[in-house]
């Protein structure tokens, strides 16, 4: 446990340290777009790729987040559709531009696009697609495991590149090749995966951080209410009807 401890909380550490201005830009493009349009204009976060959609998850429809973020939870690489299906499909060209062409990303649009190691095609056509609908997007993802994975690896996207090449602005998640970082001895493969604690820690700082700067400039969000609290029902009734039937998976 303690050395599980040591290598999750050496990992927050970097991205706190060497992070601080990309959360920082993150949290102000979000707060210029809800200063322009209110929540109203929804804030779109994917993560296609397995345990990349937890990412989108953990920031949407959650206990103090903003009440505008949409997650594109499509079935294609979720695991409950099972786990070499989710593999195969976000490995396969094209996939990624149907997704943003059917949720109908536009001009004006932000979108935040996460991915533990920044490299599968269903990724890569959604950060090229997005772009050329004139969607702003962040990319969230690990620029070492992009760089260190080899150009022929079978998850790449026909063009090789890597979200954090196609994005407006890029957060680092550090996240080593691999993702586990645990040894055991005599065991040859590490253990420990740590990609969805850089990914849920990114993503919660980048909102709060919003968060703060809409309040202080004097605008205080919208934020959902956890619905076990004392309220949270009532308090989160206010938004259901506004947000119902545009939040697809609402």
């Amino acid at each position: 446990m303690r050395t599980y401890a040591e290598q999750v909380v050496s990992l927050i550490g970097r991205i706190e340290t060497e992070e601080a201005d990309a959360v920082g830009a993150a949290a102000t493009l979000i707060a210029d777009h809800i200063a322009r349009h209110g929540t109203d204009r929804l804030i779109y976060v994917y993560g296609p790729g397995g345990h990349s959609n937890l990412a989108a998850q953990e920031v949407f429809f959650r206990a103090g987040g903003l009440v505008n973020v949409s997650a594109i939870l499509d079935e294609g690489t979720l695991l409950s559709g099972g786990a070499l299906r989710s593999m195969a499909i976000e490995r396969t060209p094209g996939y990624g531009r149907v997704v943003i062409e059917d949720n109908r990303l536009g001009d004006g649009d932000l979108l935040i696009l996460v991915n533990a190691y920044g490299i599968n095609a269903a990724l890569i056509d959604a950060a090229l697609t997005a772009r050329e609908r004139g969607v702003t997007v962040i990319g969230v993802s690990s620029r070492e495991h992009a760089d260190r994975t080899a150009p022929g690896h079978p998850a790449r996207h026909p063009t090789k590149l890597n979200l954090h090449d196609l994005v407006d602005l890029h957060i680092d998640t550090k996240v080593p090749i691999g993702d586990a970082v645990i040894e055991i001895e005599g065991v040859p493969e590490r253990v420990g995966a740590i990609s969805t604690f850089a990914n849920a820690y990114t993503l919660n700082c980048v909102m709060a951080a919003a968060i703060a700067e809409l309040a202080a400039r004097g605008t205080v969000p919208e934020i959902w209410r956890s619905g076990n609290a004392p309220g949270g029902d009532e308090r989160n009734g206010l938004f259901l009807d506004r947000f119902r039937g545009r939040v697809r998976w609402l």
